[in-house]
């Protein structure tokens, strides 16, 4: 059995899969230099590597990716029928969560605002803030991300909502819950509004005026799920006319963002090109690897594999 390898690896990681595989073969490639011929005889690829090359892998049968997304993986012909595809659910929910809760306290405390201000060497006081203790913090997708997201408001005092697809069952780090039928009810009493919602037909264009003007005045909203999501004319309005205080984006479609779009240019808005996750926390590379190692030993001992993704949902099942 081939084993293809795409992901950045350190040495360390490269053993816990080499331990995981025993006798298989593991071959590295980087991703940006894998070829048809490469996948061609691949009966596992570990990493995400670009769709094209996957419609015709007559051998490959499992892809574990390296992100929890993995809308571009779940269209018609990209894999062909019988390939299981599992993502790195529960490895980014440290990372992006901390990312959400800086993004948040820099809106909520005119951090942003205050630095604008120094590179104008500008001493002046921009008057009242707010705080995460007290507010509603409405966290739009409780998984991995959002609920350790949820979990840090929680104990800083905030009264936290959380909203999946189906299961209204509240967790020790929510103070309710509620499905995506009451979405509109719950965006008018929130404070804070986040969303880590996965890129699929459903979400597509899921935020937008309607939904914007929903929210409640001077509610935060911050996306690091996937830019299809957000419909950015809408978004540019209604912080503009000053309905929402603020908006961070960790994600935006399209990604790279072009440089005369218009998000760049709201004062309100905060941008970063998609880094929350990624390997930027050391933490985030182990988890990684160590979910794909875990689910190399059982695919090898034929039981079943931890983040099977529906290809109809675009989640793990």
């Amino acid at each position: 059995m081939k084993i293809l390898a795409v992901m950045d690896l350190l040495d360390t990681h490269k053993k816990w899969l080499e331990e995981a595989a025993g006798d298989n073969e593991i071959v590295y490639i980087p991703a940006a230099n894998v070829t048809i011929q490469d996948v061609s005889d691949a009966e596992v690829i570990i990493g995400n590597i670009a769709p094209a090359l996957l419609s015709t892998a007559s051998k490959l049968r499992w892809v574990q990716l390296f992100s929890a997304g993995a809308s571009e993986y779940c269209k018609p012909g990209v894999l062909q029928h019988g390939v299981m595809l599992t993502n790195a659910t529960g490895a980014y929910g440290l990372a992006i969560s901390e990312h959400m809760l800086a993004v948040l306290l820099a809106m909520m405390k005119k951090l942003y605002v205050y630095e604008a201000n120094q590179k104008q060497c500008l001493w002046k006081d921009e008057g009242p803030v707010t705080s995460v203790s007290g507010a509603t913090v409405l966290v739009i997708g409780l998984g991995d991300i959002g609920g350790r997201f949820a979990r840090l408001c929680k104990m800083m005092g905030a009264h936290v909502i959380g909203m999946r697809r189906r299961s209204t069952v509240i967790p020790d780090y929510a103070d309710e819950m509620g499905t995506m039928e009451r979405l509109d009810e719950y965006l008018a009493r929130a404070d804070v509004i986040v969303s880590s919602l996965p890129g699929t037909k459903a979400t597509t264009g899921l935020y937008n005026k309607e939904r914007f003007q929903a929210m409640k005045q001077g509610a935060y909203f911050i996306n690091v799920g996937r830019g299809t999501a957000v419909v950015s004319e809408d978004l540019c309005n209604a912080v503009k006319n000053g309905h929402l205080a603020g908006a961070a984006l960790d994600v935006t479609d399209p990604e790279p963002l072009p440089k005369n779009h218009p998000l760049w240019s709201i004062p309100g808005i905060h941008i970063t090109p998609h880094v929350s996750g990624g390997f930027h926390l050391a933490a985030t590379h182990d988890n990684i690897v160590k979910i794909a190692a875990a689910n190399l030993r059982s695919y090898i001992c034929g039981v079943p594999l931890k983040n099977e993704v529906d290809f109809m949902t675009g989640y793990k099942k």
